[in-house]
């Protein structure tokens, strides 16, 4: 499917354009949450507060993850090497990450989708699954296991977990960031919160990019169709659900297989236009991620 038949090249060419003001704001608003996430259980530490904060920083992970994407499709900012830097150092190091990799991964991804060629199949094509094997996954997202699988895989330099969604290690960036963070902490006499930033990428993080890759292809109508409205879902999210598992407008990932250069921010309104424009005709949109995984579970 072509959206030029909806919109016109002249049209999605300024839907195209970015805005350095948004891509900025974007990213300092991801950061400063991550800063008021470590604040807010520096002055309430105890373990309700951590596990908490740990959910959160998922988020915000998971947020910065998004906001490598954007980068990696040179979306986020006009200026390329606004992108490269920002995506590298304030992004992709953060969680581990190296953009480049992931972005030329990720290509693929966009060039084969709704083929048997996509790399990233084996992270959705078996749904539906029984809701046992589902609990049995985020069980081992929460406990760690995921994790130090991903690990073992990273330093192997075989990512063949989570594909081009997570990208290869970026195991030198991550290290001068993490001084950095654990750095600023002991600045302020909390240096040993720094080890919630690892401890959430090993468990929150992992079980919401699982949840946020289900969502995005998983159970939908035809894995296999050419057609994005077909192959890829668009979920609308509530307000807590963009705080854990839907940062930065990653939920509508329909719009962003019809035209993958539109930014995230402008994601939103993509879709309201398309909607007027009888694009989605026959297509339906969860209301919630809750209803996504009640449609890719089955009892057995």
């Amino acid at each position: 499917m072509r959206i030029t038949y909806a919109i016109s090249p002249e049209e999605l060419r300024r839907w195209c354009k970015p805005d350095d003001w948004q891509g900025t704001r974007l990213v300092a608003a991801n950061w400063a949450m991550i800063a008021a996430i470590f604040a807010g259980v520096a002055l309430w530490t105890n373990p309700v507060s951590i596990a908490l904060g740990i959910a959160l920083l998922g988020g915000r992970q998971l947020g910065l993850a998004v906001l490598m994407h954007e980068c990696g499709h040179r979306t986020l900012f006009a200026n390329r090497r606004a992108n490269v830097w920002v995506g590298q150092w304030l992004c992709a190091h953060p969680i581990l990450t190296d953009m480049e990799r992931y972005a030329a991964g990720h290509i693929e991804h966009h060039r084969y989708a709704g083929s048997k060629r996509d790399p990233d199949l084996g992270n959705y094509q078996a749904y539906p699954i029984g809701r046992d094997s589902f609990r049995r996954k985020i069980l081992r997202d929460l406990t760690g296991r995921t994790g130090f699988r991903l690990l073992a895989g990273r330093f192997r330099n075989d990512d063949a977990l989570f594909g081009s969604q997570l990208g290869s290690s970026g195991t030198g960036g991550f290290i001068v960031v993490s001084l950095i963070m654990f750095a600023a902490l002991h600045a302020f006499g909390h240096g040993a919160l720094y080890w919630m930033w690892p401890a959430t990428f090993l468990t929150s993080y992992l079980l919401f990019a699982r949840l946020r890759q289900i969502a995005e292809h998983g159970g939908v109508p035809d894995l296999f169709d050419p057609d994005p409205r077909r192959h890829t879902r668009t979920t609308i999210a509530c307000w807590w659900e963009r705080l854990f598992v839907a940062p930065n407008f990653v939920n509508f990932h329909l719009e962003h297989h019809l035209a993958a250069a539109v930014p995230c921010y402008r994601l939103r309104d993509f879709h309201a236009l398309l909607l007027e424009r009888h694009v989605y005709e026959r297509t339906r949109f969860p209301a919630s991620y809750g209803a996504v995984l009640r449609s890719v579970t089955t009892p057995a």
